[in-house]
């Protein structure tokens, strides 16, 4: 029987396409000197970046040009393996609550040490629900809510990190100044908040939990209290809105003893408002820009007080403190080395 009209063989079967196989990002080359200094440095403390996926740090954490997609996917193992980089903050969790799967995929990428910082989200820390263009346009009616607090972060983040979670940050965004005028108000409610979640010790011995604010009115003897009975503690925000950093560090005494969680976020040279313009002035990455010593020194001499009475410290440094992440890691690192313990 003839498959055509003219008698030709029938046409092979079509072949299924071949899956590709997952990017593979290489590490940098190892550096001794990297290694040396990260031998110096306490083993309580853990210094990293807030996020990864950075195409101008190759050479700096990674062996090649990177397309930040593929970084973003696949590049936090490769990163995981620099000396120095022995945690990191998520920060996408902050516009999108993340599923425990995606937590656990995460943990499954780094060593038993490493320690993540995780943002939550903003639909438990904003109190305005917000446009498409950043704008206030309502009130967010679960702001502080106990329940999706632990539903949508607290959970998730600890069935999914496990022992690698280190601070569960909810940093509160910019209050509208009515609701700064009803601070104390607020403060009830993000008591309540804080004392509704469970234990983070029996899952993760180094977890805290850590509150971040971005409005300087916030930081009372009152907002000291709340922490301290909640067991959790301030994460030092070192932005451009919020004083400098020795002008907080009273706050974070009157918590004494406990861990230090810092995220150094902003140079101040841009104003309060200034991301987005150091975004534009640093890009790529991949050199320090605007060095900020005075930062630095302080910076180092509260680590090694802090660790050096056997306390946890997490500390991650943006691109936008001084222009590269990695860079101002190793700096910090070199003054936490030589400082007395």
């Amino acid at each position: 029987m003839q498959d055509d009209l003219f008698g030709a063989p029938p046409l092979p079967a079509p072949v299924p396409p071949r899956k590709r196989a997952p990017e593979q990002v290489r590490a940098a080359p190892a550096d001794a000197a990297l290694a040396a200094l990260a031998a110096a440095l306490p083993p309580q403390l853990r210094l990293g970046t807030s996020s990864w996926a950075y195409p101008g740090w190759n050479g700096l954490v990674w062996d090649g040009d990177y397309p930040d997609a593929v970084l973003s996917k696949h590049g936090l193992a490769a990163y995981a393996q620099h000396p120095l980089l022995r945690c990191v903050s998520i920060d996408r969790s902050f516009y999108r609550p993340l599923t425990a799967s995606q937590y656990g995929h995460y943990a499954a990428q780094v060593p038993a040490d490493f320690r993540f910082v995780v943002k939550a989200p903003s639909l438990v820390t904003d109190a305005l629900v917000r446009g498409e263009d950043g704008r206030g346009r309502q009130a967010n009616t679960a702001f502080l809510d106990p329940e999706l607090a632990l539903r949508e972060f607290v959970q998730p983040a600890l069935d999914g990190l496990g022992a690698k979670v280190g601070a569960l940050v909810f940093q509160l965004s910019p209050l509208p100044l009515a609701q700064l005028d009803r601070w104390p108000a607020l403060l009830r409610r993000l008591r309540a908040m804080l004392l509704a979640q469970p234990g983070l010790a029996p899952t993760a011995p180094d977890g805290v939990l850590a509150v971040e604010v971005r409005d300087p009115e916030c930081l009372t003897p009152e907002f000291a209290a709340v922490l301290r009975e909640a067991g959790a503690t301030y994460c030092l925000g070192l932005h451009a809105k919020m004083p400098r950093l020795e002008a907080q560090l009273p706050l974070l005494r009157a918590l004494w003893p406990g861990p230090l969680v810092c995220r150094w976020n902003l140079n101040p040279l841009h104003g309060a408002y200034g991301y987005e313009e150091a975004q534009a002035v640093y890009s790529p990455y991949d050199k320090i820009v605007d060095p900020d010593p005075e930062t630095r020194a302080l910076l180092a001499r509260t680590i090694a007080g802090i660790t050096g009475a056997g306390q946890n410290a997490f500390v991650t440094v943006a691109n936008q403190a001084e222009g590269c992440a990695p860079l101002s890691v190793r700096a910090l690192a070199q003054l936490v080395a030589q400082s007395p313990r």
